[in-house]
């Protein structure tokens, strides 16, 4: 095993993922397998790079750091050559952590300071420039982030958002370093270790710039950042000799479908409202969810008795309604109770033979493989950016996707439905 990455949910750990499986140009990248929490069994022979997915992005940090170890521990038994701490490219996370208390416990088990931490991914729109995150052509704090329901993000300055979370100072390296070349970056990261920084905010404006960070981080045990940072890691492998370079293999699962939604991201509210004008839509009432008035067979009876049809089921309200919802019943319980109805349906659906399923959200997506309790996945190919087809062999096969809220383009729905039976 050549690298090995620690996400903090499964939407992220599907696109870092692609990432390493797509690699770059006609190089290629590695031979990429997703787990959904620590592997119990071990690594396959042919597997080059694992990614773990925790559901570690939300909870108290003590925890959250915890179940990172493990995986770290796993990963290193299995001879891991370079671990990746994947976090969200909007940096989600509160003053508490947990971006900073598990970045810093995993390089101090691999005995490192001076880490890259780069959530950029300039294909998403996410761009990292003196030190302050961008959604596009918006600060973080202005893009919509701040009313996020869990991890509302009300500041761009990274180094100043992450301050309260370290218990070390946390460095920088500007854009003009990342453009002198990996040379000048691998120069900024060792002073930055001198003077005690743990994690380094990176700036990266473009792809070339993650390919010069990457570079610059060939032989480092550990770096944290978006999927974006994993651009170039699989190159350094090819190069030097260790990895022949592969492509994805083909997404070809053909037959049941159903589409779930409870992200409530201004993307997600706007790719349901387009996919409702061609396909069956049914909006999910979060009090009836909540005060368990609402059945999950109802809801699983709307999608099969709509089958080839692209059903869909959503709960993704606007911030007001957000709001409501979490003065009413509490933001922890509406939350769980969501996830856990959302788990409930996946399982109907996949036990009355739906293959293709899209779930859309983080926190959704991994209630619903939880529930599934599917076994490692193979990567297939990319639907749009961040998002690639996940190949299950268990039972009788399926094909999933799991989609971050603020991913895809707005016609999303049906894109993945068909990159899900396309053979090439």
């Amino acid at each position: 095993m050549l690298i090995g990455v620690i996400a903090d949910d499964f939407t992220g750990a599907s696109d870092i993922a692609n990432t390493l499986a797509k690699g770059i140009g006609d190089e290629g990248g590695l031979r990429t397998s997703q787990h959904l929490g620590v592997p119990r069994q071990d690594p396959g022979p042919d597997e080059e790079a694992c990614v773990i997915a925790l559901k570690s992005r939300s909870i108290a940090p003590a925890e959250a750091v915890a179940q990172s170890l493990q995986a770290l521990e796993w990963l290193r038994r299995h001879g891991c050559r370079q671990v990746v701490f994947k976090y969200c490219s909007t940096f989600d996370s509160t003053p508490e952590g947990n971006i900073g208390p598990v970045g810093e416990a995993l390089a101090k088990a691999l005995g490192v300071r001076g880490v890259v931490a780069c959530p950029a991914f300039p294909a998403a729109g996410r761009t990292v420039y003196q030190g302050h995150l961008f959604v596009h052509d918006r600060l973080l704090n202005e893009s919509g982030l701040e009313n996020h329901p869990i991890n509302p993000m009300t500041d761009a300055d990274l180094r100043r958002w992450l301050k309260p979370q370290c218990a070390t100072p946390v460095g920088f390296v500007p854009a003009g370093v990342v453009s002198s070349g990996p040379e000048a970056v691998r120069t900024a990261l060792e002073a930055a270790a001198g003077r005690g920084e743990t994690l380094v905010i990176v700036d990266g404006i473009g792809d070339a710039d993650l390919v010069t960070i990457a570079t610059a981080c060939a032989g480092q045990p550990l770096v944290t950042g978006g999927s974006g940072i994993a651009l170039g890691l699989p190159r350094n492998f090819i190069r030097a000799g260790d990895a022949r370079g592969s492509a994805p293999q083909a997404s070809a699962v053909s037959g049941p479908e159903a589409i779930l939604a409870g992200s409530c991201s201004g993307r997600t509210r706007e790719q349901v409202e387009y996919h409702a004008r061609l396909h069956p839509t049914l909006a999910l009432d979060v009090g009836a969810i909540v005060e368990e008035r609402l059945n999950p067979e109802d809801v699983v009876m709307f999608l099969r008795e709509n089958e080839g049809r692209a059903p869909l089921v959503f709960t993704s309200a606007n911030p007001a309604m957000v709001g409501d919802i979490q003065a009413r019943y509490g933001a922890p319980r509406a939350s769980a109770a969501v996830d856990g109805f959302f788990g409930k349906v996946a399982r109907h659906l996949v036990a009355g033979g739906v293959r293709r399923l899209i779930v859309a959200g983080g926190e959704t997506s991994g209630a619903v493989v939880s529930a599934l309790g599917v076994g490692p996945l193979a990567i297939g190919r990319e639907i749009d950016p961040g998002v690639p087809v996940l190949l299950s062999e268990a039972g009788p096969g399926m094909a999933l996707a799991l989609k971050s809220g603020n991913f895809g383009a707005i016609d999303f729905f049906d894109k993945a439905l068909a990159r899900m039976e396309a053979a090439e």
